[in-house]
């Protein structure tokens, strides 16, 4: 029986092991994970994308709104993420322009406006993305 108990515990050990913390199988994570002030003014965003679907997307669009201290949409702002390979993480840079990064409260996914994966037509994302925020800042859809 402990022979069993220690199979088990090594299998999930390995599944644990295959998945950074945060992305499950199966799942899109858009992660925000640092920013940055820019010397001209504004903010630099850092995004991590971990695709741990078995799907490449060729197209990733998404519509932010940037939310002040206040809870009020400061501006829109789209961002083109494209290409996710299959299992792997990408690191993407947005910059937004005239506001501190202590000026954002919140980051709304407003819409994807484009989800396509390689090869194929656009499909819905919400149902495989999770979403997540390393900032002072709420990453929310």
């Amino acid at each position: 029986m402990s022979l069993m108990k220690n199979l088990i515990g090594a299998a999930a050990l390995a599944i644990c092991a295959a998945f950074p913390a945060g992305a499950e199988p199966g799942r899109l994570l858009v992660e925000l994970n640092k920013f940055e002030e820019i010397e001209t003014g504004g903010c630099r965003a850092f995004f991590l994308f971990r695709n741990q679907t078995d799907t490449s997307f060729a197209g990733f669009e998404m519509s932010l709104a940037i939310l002040d201290t206040n809870g009020v949409i400061d501006r829109l702002l789209a961002i083109d993420a494209a290409p996710l390979p299959v299992a792997r993480t990408t690191l993407k840079l947005f910059e937004i322009p005239e506001t501190t990064c202590a000026g954002i409260s919140e980051i709304l996914l407003h819409e994807l406006t484009s989800c396509q994966p390689q090869n194929a037509d656009e499909i819905d994302c919400f149902p495989i993305l999770d979403l997540n925020s390393k900032t002072t800042a709420a990453l929310v859809k």
